[in-house]
This record gives structure tokens, sequence and C-alpha cells, in this order.
């Protein structure tokens, strides 16, 4: 099982055992918040099953119908990781709204003792889900990760409305009602914010310009390179696709063009393990070629 799976797992079960958690403590602490809470770990749960299925089929190798891989399932993961988010909100904000136009009781001080807890834990998981997501460079389990923020964070305001209700007492029940409230919005933010560079990824848009800096300065390294005039990047899931366009000497042989060209990429692939493949292309270093070199800064 490979490093991703196993984060992802270990995220799937967290979700799982908290959803419990908030559920009952909710329930029995008189706590709407928690109780919005446990449905919104209940999406997490269904959101981590999507990610783990999603890490499983990108790791699969290329073939005929895939020439690139499997890994542009990961950006479609993440789209649903984002409706996984919305949906939560919603369910969260149409509770709330329910909850404080109705009578309510005052929530139990011991819900507070389990937000603390919850926030903790799901803080550390959003540490090792990070790295983990860094590590392999995974889109889905950085969405992952960013989700197990929001929820220490929306943990956070329910802790902060439960403690507010209890501290100023009567008229204040619904105090962890408007903090899920404020959550929502927080969750819809970060939604689009996952969704932002996801979008990107798939439509393939250049971003990726300090990778591009690094590839080319890996260039120049090889001899016979004059400059690369062209440096376009692909990410399928944890790996790039890179299309370089080389100026070499307009006198080399093909030969010698292929060899350089060669050099290039086996040094590519070394220097950078994350690159999957380097489409090269040569050119000569005639006067149309040098000009755009020369407005590149080379």
């Amino acid at each position: 099982m490979s490093k991703a799976s196993r984060t992802a797992y270990l995220s799937l079960l967290g979700n799982l055992g908290l959803t419990i958690v908030k559920g009952t403590a909710g329930v029995l602490g008189n706590s709407h918040a928690l109780v919005a809470d446990a449905l919104e770990s209940m999406a997490d749960v269904f959101s981590s099953f999507f990610v783990l299925a999603g890490i499983r089929y990108a790791s699969k190798p290329a073939d005929d119908n895939h020439p690139y891989g499997h890994g542009k399932i990961e950006p479609l993961v993440t789209f649903g990781v984002v409706g996984f988010l919305l949906i939560a909100a919603t369910l969260i904000a149409f509770n709330s709204i329910i909850n404080i136009q109705s009578e309510q009781e005052m929530p139990k001080k011991f819900t507070l003792l389990v937000l603390l807890g919850i926030i903790a834990f799901k803080e550390i998981m959003y540490r090792i889900v990070k790295k983990k997501a860094i590590e392999t460079g995974s889109s889905a389990l950085k969405a992952e990760a960013i989700h197990h923020r929001l929820d220490a964070f929306t943990s956070l305001l329910a802790f902060a409305g439960i403690g507010t209700a209890l501290l100023m007492g009567e008229g204040w029940e619904t105090a962890d009602d408007w903090a899920a409230l404020i959550a929502c919005i927080v969750i819809i933010y970060n939604a689009y914010r996952l969704f932002r560079p996801a979008l990107a990824e798939i439509m393939d848009e250049d971003i990726y310009d300090d990778f591009a800096k690094e590839i080319r300065r890996a260039t120049h390294l090889i001899e016979g390179v004059i400059g690369a005039e062209k440096c376009m990047i692909r990410k399928h899931g944890a790996i790039f696709h890179v299309d370089l366009h080389l100026v070499v000497d307009r006198h080399l042989t093909v030969e010698k063009g292929h060899q350089i060209a060669h050099e290039v990429k086996d040094r590519l692939k070394s220097e950078f393990p994350a690159i999957e493949d380097v489409i090269i292309h040569v050119e000569p270093n005639d006067e149309h070629h040098l000009s755009k070199l020369k407005h590149q800064g080379f």
C-alpha cells in the first residue's frame, strides 16, 4: 500500500470515529453546534473514502488508453471534496437557522472538554496529512489536510459558542448555533481555495513558474545548451510532464542535437524525481530563437 493510501485510510478512520464522538456528545450535551459538527464529520467520512479511491486509481501505471497515467483523477477528487464541504456547510446552516428559531436548553459543560479533544486531534491529523501531501505531491491529500484544519476551526468556533452560552447564562442558548453559521462562511471560502488550484491543474494552467525556473537552471548546466526557449509543465496527480524547447548551435549534426536532448532529459529526471517524462524539441540558434531567449533574460 502506498504512503498516500495509508494516510487516506488513517483520515477515513479518524473521521468515522469523530462522527460518533461528536454526535453522541452533542445529543447528550444539548449542543446543536456539536450535532452540526457531527453532520460535517459524516460528510468527511464520504470525502475521505472518495480521496482514498482517487489516490488508489491515480497510482495505476500508464496504459494504452491513458499514456500519461491516471493522475488527473486527483483534481477531480478535489472537486468531490469541495462538493462535500459545500454539502456540509448547507446542512450546518440549515440546522443552525432552525435551532436559532426554536427554544433550546443550555449546553452541558462537558461538551467543552470533548471539543478541546476534537480540536487537538484534528490539528494533529492536519499536520500528518499535510506532511504526507507534500512528500507525495498529492493534490487530493492536500485537500484532505485543509479539510482537517477546517474541522479544527469549526470545532473551535463551536467551543467559543458553547463557552459564551455557559458564561453569559440564560438568553444566550443559541450562541453555539451562531458560531456554527460563522463556520459555514469559513467552510465555503476554503472550499473555493481548494477548487481554484484543482481547476488550474485540470486545465493545465501555467502555475509552475518557480519549477520552470529550476528546470531552466538545470538545463543550462548541460554542455551544448544555449537556452530553453519554452518550458511547459503539466501536472498529473503527483507527477509532472514537461515540454521543453532547447536552443542549440544550428551547425550541430542531428545526432549531436539528439544526444544533448537525451542528456538534458536524463538530468532533469534525475534531479527532479517528480518528473515522469520530458518531451524535447531542438531549435537552432538563429536570430528568431535568440531574440526570444534574450527577452527571457538569457
